[in-house]
């Protein structure tokens, strides 16, 4: 176990020395909020103790044989008309430990084609989907878990398509106080074969910690996620992507985008807040900071950044709403359905 924590620990050494700029890396639809739960608790959360197969796509160690013969539906219709779903199923083998198999995928819609002119061609379509194969293991007593999910991504822009292969690797660690803690790293791995010879292009790597307690004499659960450990400074910075703009930015422009110590700490940070009258139905809340700070209209900033949703438990099924608002002219809708199977066949 104290090798396994120091290989974790070099490893959050060695990322945290390699941060990357928004708008340099591919495959970003990696990091979309794949449930309703997790949309309700902020977008992310890797340590909560649940028997739901949606979680186990933030953090592969949460996987245990309380999900086996699960089927999971989500359906996210995003912004733009763009649309966004993931299905999985998991099941148990005495000897090997978890495994499960799911595919997110997002569809872009369709675009107007023209050529350097100007005149229209027709239309082209852009979609991109993972393959999720995950694995999860129990290492002491049930205390701690580690998991892993390889997941190889196909990306289809127009006539450009690019293969890639990534890994998320994370540890739970579980108490019978409440306590429960998860280290995740996300997305580590490469493009396979990028849209453009030679033109290789970043992952959105994402190291994250998270921890969540509930109180022993009240129904609610609290949960705090650190997100990016391996990237410090989390502001846009114009002047670092001046290689992508053709007009040079001024310098009003590069005090904008500037934000103090205190601000980029807590733009780190995600809450959760559970109500937990009973194991069948819970009340989710959540704040994202960095979400409000980046996308809010300081002059009317309502509700952005902050979130909402329920679950419902009803036998052999599990529905899940949540709400995420990212802007002052809309919310996203997340619904999530997870159904037992293996209830079913015994029953039969």
């Amino acid at each position: 176990m104290y090798r396994l924590l120091n290989i974790l620990f070099f490893l959050l050494l060695f990322f945290s020395l390699n941060a990357q700029i928004g708008g340099t890396y591919t495959y970003s639809f990696l990091e979309i909020t794949n449930s309703a739960r997790l949309a309700a608790l902020g977008g992310k959360n890797i340590s909560i103790p649940t028997t739901d197969l949606n979680l186990v796509y933030d953090n592969p160690a949460m996987l245990d044989t309380g999900m086996s013969q699960q089927l999971v539906l989500n359906y996210l219709n995003y912004f733009a008309g763009i649309n966004y779903g993931y299905v999985a199923y998991a099941n148990k083998f005495e000897k090997a430990g978890m495994f499960a198999a799911g595919l997110n995928y997002i569809n872009y819609g369709k675009f107007i084609k023209a050529d350097e002119t100007g005149k229209i061609t027709g239309e082209f379509s852009a979609f991109e989907l993972a393959m999720n194969i995950f694995w999860s293991k129990v290492l002491i007593d049930s205390t701690f878990s580690v998991g892993i999910n390889l997941k190889p991504i196909y990306s289809q822009m127009e006539t450009y398509s690019s293969f890639g292969l990534a890994l998320d690797a994370g540890l739970q660690y579980r108490n019978k106080k409440g306590l429960s803690a998860g280290l995740v790293i996300r997305n580590f791995g490469t493009q396979l074969k990028p849209y453009t010879q030679g033109n290789y292009e970043k992952i959105p790597l994402n190291i994250q910690l998270g921890i969540s307690q509930k109180l022993a004499h009240a129904p609610f659960r609290f949960s705090v996620l650190y997100n990016y450990i391996n990237q410090w400074d989390l502001s846009y910075n114009k002047a670092d992507n001046i290689a992508y703009s053709a007009v040079a930015p001024t310098k009003t422009e590069l005090e904008a985008f500037k934000i103090s110590t205190v601000d980029n700490f807590f733009r780190h940070f995600i809450y959760g807040l559970e109500f937990v009258p009973s194991r069948n139905f819970n009340l989710l809340f959540g704040y994202n900071h960095q979400r409000r700070k980046e996308l809010m209209i300081v002059e009317k900033p309502g509700l952005v950044g902050f979130s909402w949703g329920f679950y419902i438990n009803i036998k052999k099924i599990k529905i899940s709403f949540g709400q995420a608002f990212y802007h002052l002219a809309g919310a996203s809708n997340h619904f999530s359905v997870n159904y037992n199977l293996g209830s079913t066949y015994q029953k039969k």
